[in-house]
This record gives structure tokens, sequence and C-alpha cells, in this order.
């Protein structure tokens, strides 16, 4: 028998919004609706792409919400906070007995909402956990672990996971400090790896590539993408002082956030002859930068395992990149580097051996290695994650008393 209930997507990232996020949630919810019922409740400014609506899409409700820049921290918030209230009670409206509402760590306040107004409701709730806050917020320095703000969050956070029927983890490392909250069970824990956007497929370095025929270094290093609170980009920058004069790396540098605003600053200052930025590139030319490098750096502070993934570390292995990985060897990115030889994983904080590695990566002889990003790639599959959510939001819709399960 068919469950009536209906599928609720509650997130801010949503099209015409280009971001990581934005694809993640568009995906899911138009994978569930070929099979549901689903409404989208979002909240970012703009005109729906045709390809989001029209017969066998979800129906979309837009939430009124002023976005506020990452470095505007008072203005943010208050954004966010009046966006997950709004979302609260559009929530109230929408939702009925038996619905499933499906939200994302985006702003970290929206889980809140959804958890409050699915129990309220007498609906079911699933999480996918992108980012856990406030550890993420402790990782960056941005809060203290004693603090009371960190604690109300702590204490808010096990009233939240109590309340959820599921949480979606898109790392193996996320499931111990989840398990410390007390309101979080293992049962609750569903694992689905994010996926490649780019067909995987082994890119040759090419000197015409338009990214790269203006530099005429042998090798070249690689970062692009958002730099937010949990990523250093002071160790980039000292492994490109460590290496300038070793005139055949280059470090090419194309993304945002205030890791790339720290970035531009410092080269201002340096003015490193290694070191190039290049503009955040439409979606169009994210194959062509990917494939202009010849190794890719992601640089996380410590503490990152369990608190967050990489998203762009599946694109880097589709186009048949090596990665240097900054971060401790349990995080979900370090392990599948180590598992697979992709790579390297050096310990955060120490530009010394990310030079070094980088150093190792130029002098390496492994040709293999492009062969098994691309295969190891292909293992992180859209169509197998699509599925796999919607197998919760079915388990979800079928068990209506997960919620009471221990």
């Amino acid at each position: 028998m068919q469950p009536r209930g209906k599928i609720v997507v509650a997130s801010q990232h949503y099209p015409p919004d280009t971001s990581t996020t934005t694809a993640i949630m568009a995906d899911i919810a138009c994978r569930l609706a070929v099979e549901r019922e689903v409404v989208v409740l979002y909240g970012w400014p703009g005109t729906l792409p045709g390809l989001q609506t029209g017969p066998g899409k979800p129906r979309v409700i837009a939430i009124k919400n002023r976005m506020a820049g990452k470095a505007a921290l008072v203005r943010r918030g208050v954004s966010e906070l009046l966006f997950a209230a709004r979302t609260f009670l559009a929530l109230l409206r929408e939702l009925r007995a038996g619905d499933v509402v499906l939200t994302v760590t985006a702003p970290f306040i929206l889980p809140y909402a959804v958890a409050a107004a699915a129990r309220f409701k007498g609906a079911r709730s699933a999480l996918i956990m992108h980012d856990l806050f406030p550890d993420v917020l402790v990782m960056a320095g941005l809060l203290k672990p004693g603090s009371f703000v960190t604690q109300t969050m702590r204490a808010a956070n096990s009233l939240m996971f109590r309340a959820l029927n599921a949480v979606i983890t898109i790392g193996r490392d996320a499931e111990r400090p989840l398990l410390s909250y007390a309101g979080m069970t293992r049962n609750k824990i569903r694992f689905i790896p994010n996926w490649a956007t780019l067909v995987p497929a082994p890119r040759p370095v090419n000197s015409d590539n338009p990214f790269r025929k203006a530099l005429s270094t042998r090798f070249i290093v690689g970062l692009s993408g958002n730099l937010g609170f949990t990523h250093d980009p002071e160790i980039v920058f000292e492994a490109a002082r460590l290496l300038k004069d070793e005139t055949d790396i280059h470090f090419l540098l194309s993304g945002w956030g205030i890791g790339f605003e720290r970035l531009r600053q410092l080269q201002a200052a340096a003015n490193l002859p290694n070191v190039s930025f290049v503009e955040r590139v439409e979606d169009a030319e994210l194959e062509a930068l990917l494939a202009s490098a010849d190794l890719w750096i992601i640089p996380y502070r410590k503490d990152v395992a369990g608190v967050s993934v990489p998203s762009r570390f599946y694109n880097l292995l589709a186009v048949g990149r090596p990665v240097v990985l900054v971060s401790e060897p349990e995080a979900e990115a370090a392990l599948t580097v180590v598992e697979n030889g992709l790579g390297w994983v050096v310990t955060p904080g120490r530009p010394d051996q990310l030079a070094a590695a980088i150093r190792a990566a130029s002098r390496s002889t492994d040709d293999a290695m492009t062969e098994r990003a691309v295969r190891t790639a292909l293992r992180f599959d859209r169509t197998t994650a699509m599925n796999a959510y919607a197998g919760v939001i079915d388990e979800l819709l079928h068990t209506p008393n997960l919620s009471e399960q221990r």
C-alpha cells in the first residue's frame, strides 16, 4: 500500500543560486518528485530556472529572505533567524500527519525549526548533515568549547536530534561526534556520500588549457572553491613561500569566501612570483579549471574530522587529479585518499609538510594515480545517491513510529 504523505524540502539554498548545497537539494527534490508529491520551501531570491518547474517537478514556495554576506556575521545571523522563523510558520501550514520534511544544515538554525514543526504536526523529519554546529564554529576558533553559547547550542542539538527521525551524514567520520549528543542514537544515522557532478574520465594535462597556457611552469598546484571558516588559507600561502625558489612549481588559486580574501591580502604584501589568481569561474568553465592543474589542495584547519566534508573532492577525482588533503587522518576525505592511493594527507598547521607533499607530487612517477582517482569517482555516483535518499524517505513514510525507536 502506498503511503499518502507528501515530502517537504526546506532549504534556503535552491535555484537560481549556484552553490553546491543548491545543486544537492535541487537534485534530491526533483528525484523524489518522480514518485511522490514534493513541496520545496526555499529562500533564494530570483526566478526559478525552467528545468525546475512544470509537470513532475516539485511545487515550490518562496520564503521571504534577505541574504547577508558571510563577513557580516550579525546581519547574517539575524537574516538566518528570520528565515528559520518564517520557514517554521510555513511548515505549520504545509505539514500534515504522515508527511516527511527534509532539510539541511544551511543555515544552521533551520534544522531546529524543521524538527520542531515536524514534531508539532505529527510529521517525520530528516536532516542532511553537511556541517555539525557548534562543533564547526569551535574548530574555526569562533566559539570556545566551554562557552555559554556553545553549551546552549549543544543542549539545543540534543533536543533536536531526539526529535529528528533520521540524520543523513556525508562522511563516515560524522558518527562519533553525532553520538556524543544525548538525543542521538546510531539507528537514526544514514551514510550517503556526495557525488561528482562532472563525468568521471581522465582529462590530460594540456598546454592549450585556457587556465594553464598563460603559465610556463611545468607543475601547477590548484586551489579552488569556497574557503570558509573551516579552511586554512595561511598554510597554502606559507607552502607557496617555502617553494618560491622552485621555479617548476606554480600555485593557481581560484575561489571565493573569507579564505580567498585572506590569500589576496597575503599576496598583496608578499608578491610571490609563484602565485597566480583566477576569478571565480562559472559552472561551464569548471571542468577546464580542474583539468588545468596537476595537483589540487584541500586545506582544512585542525579538528575537521566529523564536522565538515569537502564536496569539491569528488570532482577533483572525476578529472583524474591527485590531491593533497590537509586534515586529520580519520576524516572522510582522508580515509578515501589513503584507502585508494589518491594522493597525500598532511597534518593541519604544518606548511612544511604541505610543501614537502607538493614537492613529492611534482616528482612522482605514479601515473596510475589518474586511473585510481577516476575509478574512485565512479563509485560516488549521483544515481546511487539519489536512490539512497529516496530509500530513506520511503522508509520514513512507511514507518510512522520511527521517532520512538531508541
